[in-house]
């Protein structure tokens, strides 16, 4: 496809009066004929200020309504929308604003300071949400333009329409062009495989400089003409509370959310008798988490995607979700999906290797980084995922692990995922991390961080044999830790490099005060 229409403008025309957006915080809606209205004059608003095509606007905010209105009117003006990480210091969103390329920042109250932080350092004109924050508001400047229809109501396929940054697991995001030929597959991927509607409702809470913020499923669910009611950011009460109501119908999470509910003590009691969908990704969910809301009656679909692919690739399907616990699914209808082995052969049926993907929903690459596109891409197009998967004999996908995570102990290949699943169907382990660290006589062993349950205890000598009874020795982990929380990103993904780079701090200080211990002695 070369063209598509302008996703607001049409929207707007086929039900201009329904309910677009509710703003959980303050009550007021937003039709379709009101976001795409107001979409319009900001657009106006924008091209007036930054005075190009394809000119990098950042935006700094926590979750809301008007978010989306931006969204729509950078989508109409050629802009290219920056959303930032408002968990990030001035000093850490300082390198991505220089990537970027963006010269207009865009920030709402919460995030005022390091909104005016930011755009001292970097030379940013700044713009607000709201008024009195000592910079230009957008809606003074969307008052001042017209509210009529942009062009000819055609959007370039693959132009770019925002910029979301890989959430830096391995410390080196890279800027992923989202277009909104990918935003309409993800949509079909998504809709199809969720049968959403337009009487659907759902809440929107993950943020919003994440794909899943926008794309799981915000934005497809506004294509779809549904209603989303936006929370400043997770709230467990306020998201059970919505729920309960009967106001959710369609609802998605990752798996630290699905968590954190069903350590709420209202998790038993709550409602969920309107939720027909319920979809999970962005990191992997345990079986005794999936397990925990299916005894409540709750089917949990788990999937897999990515910020590169828009990102819905896999979804479980709910007829199959008990029998098949641990898959994310079958590929959904706009993606293709094949396996490669180490030796770069395809692999037919049921088999193991690496996942690539190809389809309408995949990024054209990483803005402004040819070495990171090249790389990223076989040379027939297909993207690189560097997750090895497993195909069943039913055609159902499993993720094995990242191939990096992969390590070696005594010549033998080691999957983190494999030993922390045995982890978790410990009685008392909650949740659990295995990730490779040096040793001098194995070149690599496991390092396991836990979480316990509420009110367990665990003796880790016992955790040794008990591991020895379910893996071969090679796979036990050589040292466990108990923390009370994992590090993770904004998606709700484990960052295994501060773990590793933690544990070998604590080794090398190890090492330090056995030294000095032995110099006194």
């Amino acid at each position: 496809m070369e063209w598509l229409t302008d996703m607001a403008a049409r929207r707007a025309d086929l039900t201009p009066t329904r309910t677009a957006f509710i703003d959980h915080e303050s009550g007021a809606t937003l039709t379709f004929r009101q976001v795409n209205d107001r979409a319009n004059a900001l657009a106006r608003a924008l091209e007036a200020q930054t005075g190009e095509t394809g000119a990098r606007v950042a935006v700094l905010c926590h979750n809301r309504p008007d978010f989306f209105v931006l969204l729509f009117a950078a989508q109409k003006a050629g802009l290219v929308l920056v959303p930032l990480n408002w968990r990030q210091p001035p000093a850490e969103l300082a390198p991505i604003i220089a990537e970027s390329g963006a010269r207009v920042l865009i920030s709402d109250r919460q995030t005022a300071e390091t909104a005016k932080a930011l755009a001292q350092r970097c030379d940013l004109q700044r713009l607000s949400f709201e008024p009195g924050e000592g910079c230009d508001c957008l809606d003074d400047l969307a008052a001042a333009h017209s509210s009529a229809p942009l062009g000819d109501g055609r959007i370039p396929a693959d132009r770019p329409w925002y910029l979301l940054f890989t959430s830096g697991t391995t410390g080196l995001p890279k800027a992923v062009i989202q277009t909104a030929s990918m935003a309409w597959a993800n949509a079909v991927n998504y809709v199809q495989a969720t049968d959403l509607v337009s009487s659907d409702r759902a809440v929107n809470y993950l943020p919003l400089f994440h794909t899943a913020g926008i794309n799981l499923f915000t934005l497809p669910l506004f294509l779809f003409g549904g209603t989303s009611t936006v929370l400043r950011k997770f709230d467990e009460d306020a998201v059970l509370d919505l729920i309960d109501r009967g106001d959710v119908s369609a609802f998605f999470a990752v798996p630290a959310i699905y968590q954190a509910l069903a350590l709420n003590g209202r998790f038993a009691s709550t409602d969920f008798s309107h939720v027909r969908s319920l979809g999970c990704g962005g990191a992997p969910i345990s079986a005794n988490l999936l397990e925990t809301y299916l005894r409540r009656g709750v089917t949990v679909c788990n999937g897999m995607g990515m910020t590169e692919t828009g990102p819905t690739v896999f979804l479980m399907d709910p007829a199959n979700a008990a029998r098949k616990i641990g898959s994310v699914g079958k590929a959904q209808i706009l993606s293709e999906i094949r396996l490669m082995d180490a030796e770069e052969r395809v692999v037919e049926g049921a088999g193991e290797g690496e996942l690539q993907i190809r389809g309408a929903n995949v990024t054209p690459g990483y803005f402004g980084n040819e070495i990171a596109t090249h790389a990223a891409f076989t040379n027939d197009g297909w993207l690189k995922t560097g997750d090895v998967g497993r195909r069943d004999e039913d055609g159902y996908w499993y993720i094995v692990d990242r191939l990096k995570d992969m390590y070696i102990s005594g010549g033998e290949n080691v999957y983190p995922a494999e030993v922390e699943r045995v982890l978790v169907s410990h009685e008392a382990i909650q949740e659990a991390v295995v990730t490779g660290v040096p040793d001098m006589r194995w070149g690599e062993v496991g390092a396991a961080f836990l979480i316990l349950r509420q009110g367990a205890e665990l003796d880790l000598a016992s955790l040794d044999r008990w591991c020895r009874d379910r893996l071969a020795a090679y796979k036990v982990p050589k040292s466990f830790r108990i923390l009370e929380e994992m590090p993770r990103t904004a998606a709700g993904k484990v960052q295994k490099h501060v773990l590793r780079s933690t544990f070998l701090q604590s080794q090398t200080r190890q090492d330090i005060d056995q030294n000095a211990e032995g110099q006194r002695a």
